[in-house]
């Protein structure tokens, strides 16, 4: 019988990933939350808010996003939010029982300015609250993760979004590899590393398949890694995309909940479509953080109130903020 130790890999070979994702659903259940109760508390779940302090007006092209110049959608930019606001929005999302904070810039790369600045402060004061602050705001330098982690970062999110196969058919203004290296700056500044992706956007299962690979044959694996179903937004190229059926969302995160074993896998965008019933079985599957809250950045999200009444439906609870992973800045 494998041990713990074995379990944790970085050389998994695409068939062996195949075979995986292929088997039966129900088999693949099982083996996922037998893998997930080893490592992680059973009903143990992450509650993390997501809060758009920056929105519209990036330059990328991504064909799934709302706040990208070169979609006609409805979202209007905005400048980045007061500090005031947002350490407001961090004192109500740790007062609904969020452990971890986090805020999203619409930046294609982050600027050496008055911005940065004023963002560095505001993780400072959030990480003063006992809360985990985690940012998503494009790419960055060696140096800028660096200043990251010294004001209190615990977290920074830069999905990979699909596969390096299908990544050109999505997004045309920054490359893989591009993202690739600021994950290796993250990871070098000793910040802990959040990264996905998104499905339903026209992708092939080979390609479901390759993202998993190329985030499990990391170096380290990330800590986060967040399962998105793509929310299709009016005006975007991916507007008509069909909704993503439940049984592709627990097929990605029981397989990666396999290949990933201690990582925390997140049911995130998307979760509104689905049942009580259908997030049960997301949990069982080995997901284990959500993101509370009516809104991720501009798409819409099931409220606070109807998340706690799913916790205290299915027996979970919130999982404490700074467990296991790294310790917390003196």
């Amino acid at each position: 019988m494998p041990t713990i130790h074995d379990l944790i890999r970085h050389d998994w070979k695409r068939e062996e990933i195949e075979a995986i994702y292929h088997q039966p659903l129900l088999d693949l259940i099982f083996q996922a939350a037998s893998i997930h109760r080893q490592f992680h508390t059973p009903g143990e779940v992450q509650v993390c808010t997501l809060l758009s302090i920056k929105t519209g007006g990036c330059p990328e092209d991504c064909a799934y996003c709302s706040q990208s110049v070169h979609h006609h959608t409805s979202v209007k930019p905005q400048p980045l939010m007061h500090k005031d606001e947002v350490l407001a929005a961090a004192r109500q999302a740790k007062a609904n029982g969020s452990t971890r904070f986090c805020m999203g810039a619409a930046w294609r790369e982050v600027r050496n300015n008055r911005d940065f600045d004023r963002v560095l402060e505001m993780i400072h004061e959030i990480r003063e609250m006992g809360l985990e602050v985690c940012c998503t705001l494009g790419m960055l330098t060696e140096e800028q993760a660096r200043r990251l982690h010294e004001a209190g970062l615990y977290a920074y999110n830069h999905n990979l979004d699909t596969s390096a196969s299908y990544y050109g058919e999505i997004i045309h203004t920054r490359t893989y590899e591009d993202r690739l290296r600021t994950l290796e700056h993250v990871r070098k500044a000793g910040v802990s590393v959040c990264c996905g992706g998104i499905i339903g956007m026209g992708e092939s299962d080979a390609d479901r398949i390759e993202l998993l690979q190329t985030l499990a044959n990391l170096p380290e694996h990330p800590e986060s890694v967040p399962i998105n179903a793509l929310v299709p937004i009016e005006g975007t190229p991916l507007e008509n995309q069909p909704p993503v059926e439940i049984w592709d969302m627990i097929r990605m995160i029981a397989t990666a909940r396999i290949l990933m074993p201690k990582a925390m896998v997140r049911l995130s965008a998307g979760r509104l479509q689905y049942s009580p019933a259908e997030q049960a079985l997301c949990f069982l599957a080995g997901a284990n953080s959500i993101f509370s809250g009516e809104k991720l950045l501009t798409t819409p999200n099931p409220g606070v109130d109807a998340d706690k009444a799913l916790f205290a439906l299915l027996g979970l609870k919130p999982r404490p903020a700074f467990k296991d992973h790294l310790s917390p800045v003196a």
